[in-house]
């Protein structure tokens, strides 16, 4: 990893390093565990896949500065809740809590900060369930409370938020009022999208193997049509869209 120019405490920027990158890797294993162990007993797993990184050193310099905070290590460790992140990706919105109160549960992990933005999305539509957790990283000598972000989405709130934000990358953060309203629509169909699935999936599991694949299809009809009395409209404004372009 490459450090920023005007920096020059390389050994402590590893030391951090070191510590940031042993509790991603600490982290992951306490998940997959978990995961391994829902197969196991459950023959289902509320994980869909996971992905991890390490914030970039411009990233985290940029940050630094919006704080207003000298850049030094400390200052990094202190207030850069997210150097360290995980991802956690889900099927379904109930998935989101079951992981979160798995997380909370384990002993050595305390939970710092919780924002749910799935009860209180933020203005622009965007949904998911962040934690600030600290996973102790033992040394030869000592024990280091390391901070971690972990992320935890549906696939669905995933999909939005990744080409929301090359969506604004395009335009250097700052979209257009018609793209901004056509985003947070496309989030709203999203939200619709994860509670039906839900239902689909809760009213699925009351079936026993007896039952025939018409009652299923009936399922899907209702959906359909829910999606066409709620949403209809939108797909209906492709023509306007073309025209404007």
């Amino acid at each position: 990893m490459e450090l920023p120019l005007y920096y020059d405490e390389e050994t402590e920027w590893s030391k951090a390093m070191l510590l940031y990158t042993s509790a991603l890797k600490e982290f992951n294993t306490k998940l997959e565990i978990l995961s391994n162990e829902f197969k196991l007993a459950y023959k289902y797993n509320p994980i869909e896949h996971m992905s991890s990184r390490i914030k970039s050193p411009e990233s985290i310099a940029r940050k630094i500065r919006h704080k207003k905070k000298e850049l030094k290590i400390e200052n990094v460790i202190k207030y850069v809740n997210d150097v360290a992140g995980i991802r956690v990706i889900c099927s379904f919105s109930s998935d989101i809590y079951r992981i979160a109160d798995m997380i909370t549960k384990q002993n050595d992990v305390k939970v710092l900060k919780v924002k749910d933005y799935i009860m209180r999305p933020k203005p622009n539509g965007y949904m998911s369930y962040h934690m600030i957790v600290t996973v102790p990283v033992f040394l030869s000598n000592h024990v280091v409370p390391t901070k971690v972000e972990i992320q935890i989405r549906t696939i669905a709130m995933d999909f939005w938020a990744s080409l929301e934000h090359k969506i604004y990358y395009k335009f250097e953060g700052s979209a257009p009022a018609r793209i901004r309203t056509e985003l947070k629509r496309c989030a709203d169909i999203v939200n619709f999208l994860d509670q039906k699935m839900m239902s689909i999936n809760e009213e699925v599991q009351k079936y026993n193997k007896d039952n025939s694949w018409q009652d299923k299809e009936n399922l899907y009809e209702t959906f359909d049509a829910d999606i066409t009395e709620a949403y209809g409209h939108v797909f209906n404004d492709t023509e306007d869209i073309v025209a404007e372009s």
